[in-house]
C-alpha cells in the first residue's frame, strides 16, 4: 500500500518540492553547480518535447473532427479570449477596490546568486512553440479540406508515438525537474527573503484565481450538463506540476493525463482542446498581470491608471495572451509593449513588474492549466449539443 502511494504523481511532486526546498536551504555553491546544471538539462529536454506534443495532439485531433474542425477552432478561440478578458476585468474591479488600501513594499535585494551552469547541454526545439501550434492547425485543416488520407494516417501514428513518449519519458522526469527548481529557489532566498511581499500580493491574486476557476467550472458544468467536479478533482497533479514548471507548455503532458482520467470529458475534445488551450488560454496570468500593473503603478507613481486606460489594456492584453507562448513569464514578456505604451511605465516600473510577476508566475500558470479543463468541458458540451461525432483514439496514458 505504501509503495502504491509513492507511485502516485501528486505524491512524487509534493516530495520533490519538499526535498528541493530543504536541499536548497542547506546547499553550498558546489552542490548548486550540479543542481543548476541538471535543472538546465532536464528543462532543455522538456522544452524540446513541447512542440512535438502540440503537433502530436492538435493536428491529428483536427483531422478527426473532419468538417467540424474550423468551427471547433473558432469556438475554442472565442472561449479562450472571453475567459481571459473577463478575468482581467475582474482583476481591474478588485484592483480599484483593494489596492488603495494596501501598503506594499517590494524589496528584491539580498538574494544569493545562482552559480552558472557547468555543462550547458543545449537541446534546441525543432521549432518555436507558436510555430508548432500554427503548423498543427494549418496541417490539420488542409488535410481535412483535401481529404489527405496518407497524412491523416501518418498523424494518427505520430500521435500514438507522442502518447508513449509522454508516458515513458516526460512524466517520469517532471518530479526531478520540479525538485531542482525549488532547490534553486531555496538557495537564492526567494522562499524566505521575499516572503512578506509574496504573502501580501500573491494571497489576493490567488484568491482571484480560485474565484475565476470556480466561475469557469460552474459555467462549464451548467452549459454541458455534466458534473464539473468530475473534471477538477483529477487536476491536482497538473496544478502542482504547473507550480513547479511555471509553464503551461511544460505541464502539457500531465494536464492531458489528468483530463483523460475524467469520465465526463470526451477524449477527442481533450486531444484537441488541452494542447490548444495550453497556448492560447492564459486567464490566470492575465488576471495576475492586470492586478500587478495596478499595484506597481500605485507603488511607483502614486496613482492607479484610469478606468478607461485599464479597460483598453485588458482588451488588448486578451489578444496578446492568445499569442503569448506558454512558457515561464510568456504573458508579461509578450505584453511589455502594452505596459510601456498604454500604461506609460518607465524602465523602473517595467523591472519591478517583471520581478513581482516572476514571484507568482507558478500560481498564475497553475490557474491557466486548471482552467483549460473547464474550457474543454465547454467544448465537450458544444460537441454533444451539435451532435459532432466522437472520434476517440484507442490508446491512453
Amino acid at each position: 500500500m505504501t509503495l502504491n502511494i509513492f507511485k502516485s504523481l501528486p505524491v512524487r511532486l509534493v516530495i520533490g518540492v519538499a526535498i528541493g526546498i530543504l536541499a536548497g536551504l542547506a546547499a553550498n555553491e558546489t552542490i548548486m553547480n550540479v543542481v543548476v546544471t541538471l535543472k538546465y538539462i532536464l528543462g532543455q529536454f522538456i522544452n524540446f518535447c513541447v512542440p512535438l506534443i502540440i503537433i502530436g495532439f492538435i493536428a491529428p485531433s483536427i483531422t478527426k473532427l473532419g468538417n467540424n474542425a474550423s468551427r471547433m477552432l473558432r469556438v475554442a478561440l472565442v472561449l479562450a479570449y472571453v475567459s481571459s478578458i473577463l478575468a482581467a476585468l475582474m482583476a481591474v474591479a478588485a484592483g480599484f477596490g483593494i489596492i488603495p488600501h494596501l501598503s506594499i513594499v517590494s524589496n528584491p535585494e539580498g538574494l544569493r546568486k545562482l552559480p552558472k551552469v557547468i555543462f550547458a547541454l543545449s537541446i534546441p526545439q525543432i521549432m518555436p512553440v507558436m510555430s508548432a501550434l500554427v503548423l498543427s492547425i494549418v496541417v490539420g485543416l488542409t488535410a481535412v479540406w483535401t481529404h489527405a488520407k496518407f497524412i491523416t494516417n501518418l498523424l494518427d501514428e505520430f500521435q500514438k508515438m507522442i502518447l508513449i513518449m509522454v508516458k515513458k519519458m516526460v512524466i517520469p522526469v517532471l518530479p526531478f525537474f520540479i525538485g531542482l527548481t525549488f532547490c534553486a529557489l531555496g538557495y537564492e532566498g526567494s522562499i524566505t527573503k521575499q516572503f512578506p511581499v509574496f504573502v501580501k500580493v500573491i494571497f489576493i491574486v490567488m484568491l482571484g484565481h480560485y474565484i475565476w476557476l470556480t466561475v469557469l467550472y460552474l459555467v462549464g458544468g451548467a452549459y454541458s450538463g455534466k458534473n464539473p467536479a468530475e473534471v477538477i478533482r483529477h487536476y491536482g497533479p497538473a496544478y502542482l506540476t504547473a507550480v513547479g514548471t511555471m509553464s503551461s507548455a511544460a505541464t502539457l503532458a500531465v494536464a492531458i493525463d489528468c483530463a483523460k482520467k475524467s469520465n465526463v470529458l470526451r477524449n477527442d475534445m481533450i486531444d484537441f482542446g488541452i494542447p490548444l488551450f495550453a497556448n492560447i488560454h492564459l486567464c490566470g496570468s492575465v488576471l495576475t498581470e492586470v492586478f500587478f500593473v495596478m499595484t506597481v503603478s500605485q507603488i511607483l507613481y502614486g496613482v492607479i491608471p484610469p478606468a478607461g486606460t485599464m479597460i483598453l489594456f485588458c482588451v488588448l492584453l486578451g489578444i496578446f495572451a492568445i499569442g503569448a507562448p506558454g512558457v515561464p513569464g510568456g504573458t508579461v514578456m509578450a505584453s511589455l509593449g502594452l505596459i510601456t505604451g498604454v500604461l506609460g511605465f518607465d524602465e523602473t516600473g517595467t523591472a519591478l513588474m517583471l520581478t513581482i510577476f516572476a514571484l507568482q508566475d507558478s500560481f498564475g500558470t497553475a490557474c491557466n492549466v486548471t482552467g483549460d479543463g473547464a474550457l474543454t468541458l465547454m467544448l465537450t458540451g458544444y460537441a454533444d449539443k451539435h451532435k459532432i461525432e466522437n472520434q476517440t483514439l484507442n490508446i491512453g496514458l
